[in-house]
This record gives C-alpha cells, sequence and structure tokens, in this order.
C-alpha cells in the first residue's frame, strides 16, 4: 500500500488504531483470539519465549496465520527493582543490566519466535514499559538496541501516536486494564479526531491483575468493526512500516 501525502491511513480512515497484549496469557488464547478473529480484526501479542518455547509457541501458530503479529517482548521480561516481583524473585533488574545483556534477550527472544513462527516483521513491547539498563550515572537508554532488530517499540505515553513525529521506537501506548467498553471506545474516538495511532495495552481477559472484562473487549471489537472505513485497525508492525514509509516521504527535514 502506498502512503499519501495528506493522509498516512489506508483507504481514507481518518486514523489508526493497534490492539496489543502482553505476556501470552492463556485467556488472551481463550477469549480474545476467537473474538478478534469473529471481527476479522489482527491484533499483536507480544511474547516471552522462554526455555520451553517451542511448546509454549505452538498453540500461538494458528494465531499467526490468522494475521496477528506475534512480537517480541524478550525472554525474561526483565523489569526495575523497585518492583517488589522483580525484587523480592532474585530476578536480574533493569539496573543490573548492561546493554549487552538486554541485547542478548532481545535477540533470543526474536531468534525463538522466528524458528517457530516466523514472520516478515516483528514489533518490541518494552517490559513493563521501562526503556533503560543501569542507573544513575551507567543508566543507558536500550531504545537503540530495540531499532537495531525491530521494525517498533511499544512504550507507554500521554496520548496517541501522530504519524509525522512519533518515535517509531518507543511509541506512545494506552494501558486499558479495568476499563470499561464506554472508555476503550472514547479513546478510539478521540485518536480518530486528531488523525492519530493510538495503541491500546492489554494483559489477560478476566485472567491476572491487569484484567479486562470480556464484555467490555466485546465492545472495543464491535466498535472498531463497525467503523473499519473510518479508522484502520491493524499490528503495530504493519502500522509501523507504513508510518515509517510516510515519515522518510514527507517529514524527514521535518524532524531532522
Amino acid at each position: 500500500m502506498s502512503s499519501s501525502a495528506a493522509s498516512p491511513w489506508p483507504d481514507a480512515c481518518l486514523a489508526a488504531v493497534s490492539i496489543t497484549f502482553d505476556d501470552g496469557m492463556q485467556s488472551q488464547l481463550a477469549r480474545a483470539v476467537p473474538m478478534l478473529n469473529n471481527h476479522n480484526l489482527q491484533a499483536t501479542f507480544y511474547l516471552n519465549p522462554r526455555e520451553n518455547y517451542q511448546e509454549q509457541l505452538r498453540p500461538w501458530q494458528a494465531v499467526a496465520q490468522a494475521g496477528h503479529e506475534l512480537g517480541n517482548h524478550t525472554v525474561r521480561h526483565p523489569c526495575s527493582m523497585n518492583f517488589g516481583f522483580v525484587a523480592d524473585s532474585g530476578r536480574t533488574p533493569l539496573e543490573k543490566m548492561t546493554l549487552a545483556d538486554i541485547e542478548a534477550e532481545i535477540v533470543q527472544a526474536g531468534e525463538r519466535l522466528d524458528e517457530v513462527v516466523p514472520q516478515a516483521a516483528v514489533s518490541f513491547a518494552y517490559p513493563c514499559y521501562q526503556p533503560y539498563v543501569g542507573r544513575g550515572a551507567t543508566r543507558q537508554s536500550y531504545v537503540p538496541v530495540v531499532a537495531k532488530h525491530c521494525v517498533a517499540g511499544r512504550g507507554r505515553g500521554e496520548r496517541a501516536n501522530d504519524p509525522r513525529y512519533c518515535d517509531l521506537f518507543y511509541l506512545w501506548s494506552q494501558p486499558c486494564e479495568r476499563m470499561t467498553g464506554a472508555e476503550l471506545v472514547g479513546i478510539v474516538e478521540h485518536g480518530i479526531r486528531e488523525g492519530r495511532w493510538t495503541i491500546l495495552t492489554f494483559h489477560g481477559v478476566h485472567e491476572g491483575h491487569l484484567s479486562i472484562g470480556d464484555g467490555d473487549l466485546a465492545e472495543l471489537c464491535a466498535h472498531l468493526d463497525r467503523n473499519r472505513a473510518r479508522v484502520w485497525t491493524a499490528p503495530v508492525a504493519t502500522v509501523a512500516q507504513r508510518v515509517a514509509h510516510y515519515q522518510a516521504t514527507y517529514f524527514d527535514k521535518a524532524v531532522g
């Protein structure tokens, strides 16, 4: 698909939406995937392919075949030791990692995904939304590492992404745990009014402490299905590649 100077979105759409899920939870397979498929919507699922990755990824092969993206979320999901579940578990926190350490995590996760579920392009989701390693004087951003290995990186931010200026390797997303269907629709509609790329982040569906209700997710899916002429819903990697072309063609001088 080619971008036009007037709009980065295809088919006269006014905006874009990417639905994302983190951590490869069972409720995503059992509840979210069938719901998305019923509405012909494709999402991004960010996975942590651990030591048993071949068995772990097997049920996700059909998800990829249905057009969903299986994104890179590292192998061990490293986060800050400020989180109790990191400090109290003996896991290596971001504060004690180097750029080489986090690059090894990203590369290994990518290799495991590619072995079991080859994909043309894959985006990355920062575990706990945190794009750094080290602390104090040694703290460094690992956004450039993500840019080296993935087509985009999803973080957390203030609002929907402006396709002209957004940093494709630290995209802003909206955490959606415990939101109502009406709130989700409202976020989408706000993004449409602004002509922006809204990225929604979910975890479990009636599962875990960052859960969304299946009725609320269903309301969002139905709204996006009804309004597909107005808003383009696609995986992060798909939208990112189109936005990258748009930025390179029309806005390099503006942001350079």
